[in-house]
Parts: structure tokens; sequence; C-alpha cells
């Protein structure tokens, strides 16, 4: 099977070789053919059976590309797209979340704001308390997320924007829990600390990780999460925090371009590749 992994536009800052070679491997040792290719320049398809945005970091700067990547992907005579493009369109607005809570899935309290502006902020103050984060709600690698305490001003870069607004979560300190599912079966779990002082996680902020075993009930809460998306996921990465009672909360459902950390799965990833050659066989998974 040959299949193509995009990666980030050629102008893009982040270093991402790192996120990239671990997975390719994976999906070598698996015996599939790997090609880069960067997201917004994919090409001619022909001979591809599967394209996989593993490392399509930056696709929310672009938006209205991804999207019509997503749409040229959807349609008849495509290669497979992994995860399949509407469970990709889905996941990358972080409405989601609503649905997931709707759906009865424990999920970090969430508000939508139209346009963030000091009575909004005030309104979500009354209900979440007085430390929030906010954050786009297409965004990706901890892009303008800010964490608002009491009296702290909106930033201008995010005022007057439609923002997602959330209670901050201090088991961040803590640790961040991320399980990876292939094909709805467990792999593995790391444990995501921020730097001292900090809230995001992301290695290029200074985040660091550990492989831990999960805690109690949380692959049963990554399995409802994943439940209550529209289609199956092949892939994913499920973000979870305990709130201020111990219990696990989705942080975020990572589906689209996910570090998998498969240098701390223990069989290296094989389980990721096996899920990939399983979706390519006809009628596994519709795209």
């Amino acid at each position: 099977m040959r299949a193509a992994v995009l990666t980030p536009a050629p102008d893009f800052w982040e270093e991402w070789d790192w996120a990239y070679d671990v997975e390719a491997a994976a999906l070598r040792a698996g015996g599939i053919e790997v090609e880069p290719r960067p997201w917004t320049d994919v090409g001619d398809l022909a001979g591809v059976d599967a394209v996989l945005p593993l490392v399509a970091w930056g696709y929310h700067l672009r938006f209205a590309e991804w999207c019509a990547l997503l749409d040229r992907m959807a349609q008849p005579g495509a290669p497979a797209m992994l995860n399949p493009p509407a469970l990709l369109r889905w996941n990358s607005d972080k409405s989601y979340l609503a649905e997931l809570a709707a759906a009865g899935v424990p999920t970090v309290a969430s508000r939508t704001v139209e346009a963030l502006d000091d009575a909004a902020l005030s309104d979500a103050r009354r209900a979440f308390g007085d430390r929030l984060v906010v954050k786009p709600l297409i965004s990706a690698s901890a892009d303008d997320p800010f964490l608002l305490g009491d009296g702290d001003p909106i930033p201008d870069s995010v005022h007057g924007r439609k923002m997602l607004v959330q209670p901050f979560m201090p088991s961040i300190a803590r640790g961040e829990y991320s399980l990876m599912l292939f094909d709805g079966v467990f792999s593995h779990c790391i444990v995501k600390r921020p730097k001292p002082g900090d809230f995001r996680v992301q290695p290029h902020l200074g985040g660091t990780e550990e492989a831990v075993a999960p805690p109690p009930g949380a692959i049963d809460l990554a399995r409802a999460a994943l439940a209550a998306a529209p289609a199956p996921a092949v892939y994913a990465r499920v973000d979870m925090v305990e709130d201020e009672l111990g219990q696990l909360r989705i942080m975020e459902l990572e589906l689209i371009e996910p570090a998998l950390w498969l240098q701390h799965a223990p069989d290296r990833g094989a389980s990721f590749a096996a899920a990939i050659n399983a979706a390519v066989t006809p009628g596994k998974m519709a795209p």
C-alpha cells in the first residue's frame, strides 16, 4: 500500500520531523510505502491508496484551503483519507466539544462567544470563575490561547473575535493525559506537563511528556468520546484532565494531525499501522 502523509507547508515555522519520523517509521514497518507531501500542495494522487493528514500542521491558518482539500478527498474515486473527510471537518472546529457534552460525555465546560468583549468575559467569569482560558475555535499548536486572570484585559489579537471560553483547569500543572486509540482499541497513554509557570503542554513551548498507565476510567472516557463523534476514527488521541473533584474530563479530541507518541507505545506503532492497513481494505471504511 502507498500512503501520502501530509506535512506542513514549506514555509511553516515549527519543527515537525520529530512527529513525522516516528509515525512514518511505524507505517513502513507495517509494510506501507510512505511519501511526505505538503498538505497545501498534495498534487496528483494517482497510485496513492491512502492520504493521512498526520502532520498537516498549520491547517487552521489556511482554513479555506483545508476545507477545499477535504472537499476534494470526499469526491468519488479519491484515495481513502484517514481519518475520513467528514470526521476531519467536524474535528476542525472546537464547537464539537459542546456536542460531546450534550451527549453526556464529561467535558471541560465550554462556551462559544461570537465576539469576545468585556461583557462576554464578565459573563463567563460569573459562570466559570475568575480564571479563564480563551482560544479560537479553529486553532492548533497552542495558537492564540490565553489564560486570563481576574482583571486581566482581553489581548488585542483576540478582542472581538469568535472564541471558545473555558474555565482554567489547575490540574494541568500536574499533567494532561493523552490516550492513543487505533480502530477504537487502546494502545498507550502519556501525560504531558507544561513548563513551570505555563499552562500550555506543547513541546515547542517547553512541555514534556512521559509514558504512564492510564488513570482509572480514562479508557472508558476516551471510548465514550469517540463513540459520540459522527464517524469511527482509525487513529485518535484523546486528551483529558482532572477537574477540581478529580473527575476526568475531555479537553480535546485530536483526530486530524495529532502527535501519537508512538515511541512510547509497547508495540512501537504496529497496531497503528495495522489499523491504517485495515481501513483501506474495501468495505472497511467509507472515505
